[in-house]
């Protein structure tokens, strides 16, 4: 139990005084930066998924 307090400890001291934390107007541009990637890996996604439904729509009914 003594190393399991140990290891408590050390990680709040680490979490205080070592890591750097970003700036609160890093931290917005870097959500928004995340925000606008994930809308068109998104769109590129579902323009590629429609575009293979269409084709295989296609296909199926040639047959």
């Amino acid at each position: 139990m003594s190393k399991f307090k140990s290891y408590i400890g050390d990680t709040v001291e680490e979490m205080k005084q070592r890591v750097s934390w970003p700036a609160y107007g890093e931290l917005q541009n870097s959500s928004v930066l995340v925000l606008i990637g994930s809308l068109i890996f998104a769109l590129v996604i579902g323009a590629m998924d429609f575009v293979f439904d269409s084709s295989l729509s296609w296909f199926y009914n040639q047959f």
